[in-house]
């Protein structure tokens, strides 16, 4: 998109904010490419929005999920939101968002496909979080971020969106138990060589967690941690 005739106001009504100074919304979306091959561009390009976006995104997740699931520790916390605001995430809300689309880009970047990049996506959520709040309030970059996160934490907490589910078991075991030892074990495998089922039991010491199959080794494992991890009462089925 060419600075001079950006139209943000099919974003804004799509992000749910009308900016007051749509200048925050055009340096939320000016990557560093653009800035860097336009020397007399004097407005600010987005890393420092994004650099203040994470701040904010990370505190109004952590103050969510610490009021929604009052019985998690400080490690289960941790984890949640950490796969809450990583890259894939935010990847996902730029996409329903078609903020690729407004992006103003540099010359070079625009050609190597930057304007679908998922780094440039997530760090542009980033920014136009950073600049909700600095031309609006706390409480409009906590309404853009949770109307765009709150159906995705819940979904993760009931174990509808994949994650490495091993190494949440590992980590929760790690809390409850000294130098503990998981082990998956193989008990079964079904089907011809080019389509085979494994059936594989994880277990702690000689206590069975969790069983699980899948059509490869690691998925097997994986659907094993995270029935380990139902049984144990940290996810929801």
């Amino acid at each position: 998109m060419n600075k001079d005739n950006s139209n943000f106001s099919d974003l804004e009504f799509r992000i749910g904010y009308k900016f007051k100074d749509v200048r925050y919304l055009e340096n939320a979306l000016t990557h560093s490419s653009y800035s860097n091959e336009n020397r007399t561009y004097r407005r600010i390009n987005n890393e420092r929005l994004e650099f203040l976006g994470d701040s904010i995104l990370s505190i109004v997740v952590s103050k969510y999920i610490y009021k929604k699931y009052p019985n998690y520790p400080e490690g289960d916390l941790s984890k949640l939101r950490a796969q809450v605001v990583c890259e894939d995430m935010l990847n996902e809300i730029a996409i329903k968002l078609d903020i690729g689309g407004h992006l103003i880009l540099g010359k070079g970047e625009e050609s190597m496909g930057g304007r679908s990049r998922k780094s440039i996506l997530a760090d542009a959520v980033e920014a136009i979080i950073a600049a909700i709040y600095l031309d609006g309030s706390l409480d409009d970059a906590d309404k853009f971020i949770l109307s765009n996160l709150e159906s995705s934490i819940n979904k993760l907490v009931q174990g509808k969106i994949f994650s490495d589910f091993k190494s949440y078991l590992q980590e929760h075991i790690q809390e409850k138990e000294v130098n503990p030892k998981l082990k998956y074990v193989i008990v079964n495998e079904e089907g011809p060589d080019h389509n085979k089922i494994f059936f594989i039991d994880v277990y702690i010491n000689k206590e069975k967690l969790g069983g699980g199959f899948g059509k490869s080794k690691k998925s097997a494992e994986q659907s094993a941690a995270k029935n380990a991890l139902i049984k144990l009462g940290v996810l929801n089925e």
